[in-house]
């Protein structure tokens, strides 16, 4: 059996981010990047591209920040969206730009991963190579898991959809499906970003768009132009700079410092009117520059929910013609209810209406756990990955859950108490697996709990401290995706090699220590289900306005200067983007160099 140093599954912005990492900052180890698709990106990899997919971001805040992204190479001119085909191109040259190609292996799909309980650690792979009957195991002394939170699609299934007749697929199918282009009718079910993007490409196609959107679900995403507010600000950088990300609630918000500004904005009356009213001009001035209300069906599209809970489901029109224009045309019509069942070439909704269909596309998301098992069986738990809710728990072990999240659900409250006033978005709603007429596979059904990673990377039990033996990577979702992927690796990579100045590992054989940083963990991580209620931030990290500060976190764990503007009025009104972040894996040599230095001296 192989045994590789470190296995990183899955080959997309974050498994490439944590490989490079691993690879520069430790060049004589071992590392393999195993994925089951037959190209590298993720889901920007070749066969789920399609015609008109586009980065939500604009060239310049979509890329590592120590590999800027050559426009003129990939015919990217500033201020536009990225083509899918152009982010892919980017991702191989990164790969081949830091060595990494002789590490991938494709079409290698991870079954399961079996803990090895020693000193030591490590994980046992069992691997499923495309076209090979047999399968194969690897051993990784450290497991690296970036597949992300789009790798697992949730599919619901439709009363009589064995006798449709026509294409039925899910949204990361939809480039292996484009000649439904060429149908007469579709129907896209859902109105997340996926599901804007295919009654774009349909309408625009010519084809007829039947759009249904659950009338018991949570409505359409926000969908924002490129720049905002009054003074056309740059999306991304908005939600980047210092002083406004001061508005928004955040449990790891003092990280930056500034907890006395915090404390004014959201621990008084006064502040908390300040925060309601810029997230109320944020909301206008969308709804005011989609003008929502200028049509019928506009109008359905306008978001039902409060658009300071909403997280990473906020989305960008970065479609070449105007959206608007085309669903108030007749190629779209716009159906909120309920669909109850299928029959041959027709769609059937609970008010009675039917229409014809030649396709199902299924904008429905993703599941949320990793696709992998892990072994020995019961052992996400300590993982701190979803896993089944059961009713047989031990008493004790309950007891101790339930006053860690209670605890942590007060000290949140208690320091943001705009948070008590949660959204009523939809008096109707209903979760979609309870939905008469849609069923689904029992792993899709069954109640699960959250992700419990600490820094939403690593899971806080000695049992895997102690080895320092895996890592998560890519569950952060926010508008700096990449710049989380490229800093969150070099945090993994400082904390296998025991470098962290501010290192989790420290608590295991100390009971106070262990018992802050678990604490620590289900405060973070519960303040999602606060935080952005209805979005990803009830099972996983998801946060918009909230990524400077986790920057900053980070940075202080290790050891590094968080501030990064070199002037006090800079750092609080210039944005934050990747050029910020370009040096850092070299400071964090340069400090771990001087760190040894003075080590060596002390001892002599």
């Amino acid at each position: 059996m192989e045994e590789i140093d470190y296995v990183v599954v899955g080959a997309g912005f974050h498994g490439l981010g944590a490989a490079k990492q691993l690879h520069c900052l430790q060049p004589d180890s071992s590392i393999a990047i195993f994925d089951g698709e037959p190209s590298l990106g993720g889901k920007w990899a070749e066969n789920r591209l399609f015609q008109g997919l586009k980065s939500n971001n604009l060239l310049g805040t979509y890329e590592f920040p120590d590999f800027p992204m050559d426009g003129d190479k990939l015919g990217v001119k500033a201020g536009e969206h990225i083509p899918g085909k152009a982010v892919n191109g980017y991702l191989k040259a990164y790969a081949k730009e830091f060595g990494l190609l002789d590490f991938l292996c494709l079409q290698t799909i991870v079954l399961s991963a079996e803990h090895h309980d020693t000193e030591t650690g490590g994980w046992t792979l069992t691997l499923k190579h495309t076209g090979i009957e047999q399968t194969s195991k690897a051993f990784a002394r450290h497991l690296v898991i970036a597949t992300g939170i789009l790798s697992q699609a949730f599919i619901p299934h439709f009363e009589g959809e064995d006798r449709f007749g026509g294409k039925i697929f899910h949204s990361g199918e939809f480039g292996k499906n484009s000649d439904t282009l060429k149908a007469k009718t579709v129907t896209v079910f859902g109105a997340g970003k996926s599901g804007w993007d295919a009654v774009y490409q349909y309408a625009k196609a010519g084809v007829k768009v039947h759009w249904v959107i659950r009338s018991s679900g949570h409505g359409p995403v926000w969908m924002a132009p490129a720049y905002v507010t009054p003074f056309k600000q740059w999306i991304e950088k908005l939600a980047n700079m210092r002083m406004l990300s001061w508005f928004s609630p955040c449990i790891w918000g003092d990280a930056d410092g500034y907890w006395l500004i915090r404390q004014l904005y959201h621990g008084t009356a006064i502040g908390r009117s300040l925060v309601d009213r810029f997230w109320n001009v944020m909301a206008q001035d969308v709804i005011s520059i989609n003008k929502y209300d200028s049509h019928p069906k506009t109008a359905l599209l306008k978001p039902w929910l409060d658009v300071m809970f909403t997280g990473c489901s906020y989305s960008i029109l970065n479609y070449e013609s105007d959206f608007f224009e085309l669903v108030k045309s007749d190629r779209v019509e716009i159906h909120i209810g309920e669909i109850t069942s299928l029959s041959p070439g027709k769609v059937h909704l609970a008010d009675g209406t039917i229409f014809e269909s030649e396709a199902f596309y299924l904008n429905t998301g993703w599941k949320h756990a990793p696709p992998m098992k892990f072994l020995p069986k019961g052992i996400e738990k300590e993982l701190g990955i979803p896993h089944e809710i059961v009713d047989d728990a031990p008493t004790e072990d309950l007891a101790n859950q339930v006053s860690l999240i209670k605890r942590a659900d007060e000290e949140i409250l208690n320091r943001f108490p705009r948070l008590r006033q949660q959204p009523v978005f939809n008096k109707k709603f209903i979760p979609i697996t309870d939905q008469k007429g849609i069923s689904f596979d029992k792993e899709s059904q069954m109640a699960s709990t959250p992700y419990m990673l600490h820094r939403f990377l690593i899971p806080p039990s000695p049992r895997f401290l102690r080895p320092r033996d895996i890592a998560f990577i890519g569950l952060q979702t926010n508008f700096s995706n990449i710049t989380t992927a490229h800093i969150s690796a070099l945090w993994i990579s400082a904390y296998f090699t025991g470098q962290l100045t501010i290192d989790p590992a420290k608590a295991i054989d100390d009971e106070e220590a262990l018992a802050k940083l678990r604490y620590e963990t289900m405060l973070h991580n519960r303040f999602g289900k606060w935080r952005y209620p209805t979005e990803w931030g009830s099972k996983g990290p998801n946060f918009v306005f909230d990524a400077v500060p986790y920057f900053d976190l980070l940075q202080r764990d290790l050891g590094l200067n968080p501030f990064r503007k070199g002037g006090f009025l800079a750092e609080i009104y210039s944005s934050y983007g990747p050029e910020d972040y370009r040096h850092i894996t070299e400071e964090w040599l340069k400090k771990q160099k001087g760190s040894q230095m003075n080590g060596k001296a002390r001892s002599e």
